[in-house]
């Protein structure tokens, strides 16, 4: 997994309680599918190009868009971006 991105347990200690609560069947590990989607975007991939380390596209492609039409993303960035970062650190975003 040499460039692969996982995230680390303190970072998803972070935002953990974000995720909607598992209903039914039991899902992916939390932690590998948000890596996954960190990777794909940060990386400009396809869904179906990620990696199978992080599970299969298909899981991936559909918890980001269900959690994004849900908030949990923009809830995540409002709760990390609220708390601020390291003092000397800026973020510049581009958009």
């Amino acid at each position: 997994m040499g460039d692969l991105f996982m995230l680390s347990e303190e970072g998803l200690a972070r935002i953990e309680p974000f995720f909607p609560l598992p209903r039914g069947v039991a899902r992916v590990d939390d932690c590998k599918v948000v890596s996954g989607i960190i990777h794909v975007i940060r990386n400009g991939l396809r869904w179906r190009d990620a990696p199978s380390e992080y599970g299969p596209y298909k899981t991936l492609y559909n918890r980001f868009k269900r959690w994004s039409e849900m908030g949990v993303f923009g809830n995540i960035f409002s709760h990390l971006s609220a708390k601020g970062g390291p003092p000397g650190v800026f973020m510049i975003d581009s958009t």
